[in-house]
């Protein structure tokens, strides 16, 4: 491990450009529930039944109650030693772009941790493939707005309303069959293109088409560096693997 983390602590010093991705393992050191397995079922619901246009589209009192359950939790947890890490290493130098597959604003609340009252926080803002619990969109027009509230759930007539042109406002999630928002993967892919290392944190590489972001950093001559306490789908294309709990390892790798 000791050869390994200093060979990946060197590619990072010497790159020039960086893109981090990262899933739902890192957030489960935070306590965020990642909803499958024996987290999976909600009053005998699973979240795949749940998550979908077509569940909201039936049953909208039924997914806001859902949402409005998981902001309640997600918002008692806050960013670990890996989330923080990442932000002050995004905010100590250029060229550096986390993507996350998360949906639960940690990346950005350790942002502005890290960056405190006198240093802007954007440059270690996350690019949030699959949105943000945090925030409500209009289901008709371009309306979103950012929410840390509960949802008045008790009935049809409750659930919010847009502000614009009064239809349902939903979670500004990506769901099951939904397409991600348009430019964002492109944005990714081409940063993943350019990069000269890409990290990959706490990801089962299974979901695409994040999950081949390494791949196009591979593909352009640079390396793939994965930290993840498990093998993956991804561990044969990086040059490091680094196994263990990123809020342990994430601080030593990026400090």
């Amino acid at each position: 491990m000791t050869e390994s983390l200093a060979e990946a602590r060197a590619l990072l010093r010497t790159a020039r450009t960086i893109v981090v991705l990262t899933g739902a393992g890192i957030s489960a050191e935070s306590g965020v529930p990642t909803f499958r397995g024996i987290d999976g079922l909600w009053k005998s619901f699973r979240a795949e039944d749940l998550a979908t246009l077509e569940a909201f589209e039936r049953d909208p009192r039924l997914v806001w109650e859902w949402y409005s359950w998981r902001r309640e939790r997600i918002a008692a947890c806050a960013p670990n030693a890996a989330h923080l890490a990442l932000a002050r290493f995004a905010l100590t130098r250029g060229g550096v772009r986390i993507i996350t597959q998360n949906v639960d604003g940690l990346h950005a609340e350790a942002a502005r941790i890290a960056a405190g009252a006198d240093v802007d926080a954007a440059q270690a803002m996350p690019l949030e493939l699959h949105g943000s619990l945090f925030r409500d969109r209009c289901t008709s027009c371009a309306f979103h707005q950012d929410n840390r509230s509960g949802v008045d759930h008790t009935s049809l007539a409750a659930l919010p309303r847009c502000e614009r042109c009064g239809a349902l406002l939903r979670p500004d999630v990506v769901w099951f069959g939904e397409r991600l928002f348009p430019g964002d993967m492109e944005e990714a892919f081409e940063w993943a293109g350019r990069a000269d290392v890409c990290l990959i944190i706490g990801t089962s590489g299974l979901v695409h088409p994040a999950a081949s972001l390494g791949s196009a950093t591979r593909d352009r001559g640079g390396a793939v560096i994965e930290l993840n306490p498990e093998e993956t789908p991804l561990t044969r294309s990086a040059r490091v693997a680094l196994r263990g709990r990123a809020a342990e390892i994430a601080p030593a790798l990026l400090g």
